[in-house]
């Protein structure tokens, strides 16, 4: 899954919550389940629920911040 493929389907306080932990490597566990359910894609994470960002993921987070 890519943030940027699926961030007009991110509710304002997920999208919030992104631009304000813009340097987060790993999506915790609730995040991550917020986003699947918003974007109705399934966030393969890893054993603890928790989804790793991608650098592109990252760069389009930082682009955010303005």
């Amino acid at each position: 899954m890519n943030i940027k493929d699926h961030w007009d389907s991110l509710d304002s306080a997920t999208q919030k919550w992104l631009i304000d932990n813009p340097g987060c490597q790993i999506l915790p566990r609730t995040i991550a389940t917020i986003i699947s359910e918003e974007t109705g894609e399934d966030l393969t994470g890893d054993q603890h629920g928790e989804k790793v960002l991608t650098q592109e993921d990252h760069e389009f987070i930082r682009s955010k911040v303005t």
